[in-house]
């Protein structure tokens, strides 16, 4: 369990990295669901498994981000692929928080 709280606190502080790219809308939101993650495990909402399962949507966004920005340029369809995995990984964290299966 303890792991599970590392790897979020990991990417939590992983994300300020992202923060000098061109997209600091895309990284700020990132690190606002990886808090709201962190959060929902530390109050009791998520259990381990749902904050683990939560984190690896975080990084699978993260990682299309990096592909995107490994050109230097992001363009208008790859910032909306980002942004509707923003959306969805938003829904499936509001979801988990409200689901109380946690514990």
């Amino acid at each position: 369990m303890r792991s599970v709280f590392a790897a979020i606190l990991l990417s939590a502080v992983a994300l300020p990295a992202f923060a000098q790219s061109g997209t600091p809308g895309i990284d700020r939101r990132q690190a606002i669901q990886s808090q709201r993650i962190e959060q929902g495990y530390r109050s009791g909402t998520l259990s381990a498994q749902e904050a683990w399962k939560l984190d690896q949507g975080q990084r699978r966004v993260n990682r299309v981000e990096r592909r995107a920005k490994a050109d230097g340029y992001v363009s208008r369809g790859e910032r909306q692929r980002i942004r509707d995995m923003q959306n969805r990984q938003g829904q499936r964290i509001n979801r988990e928080k409200r689901d109380w299966n946690g514990y």
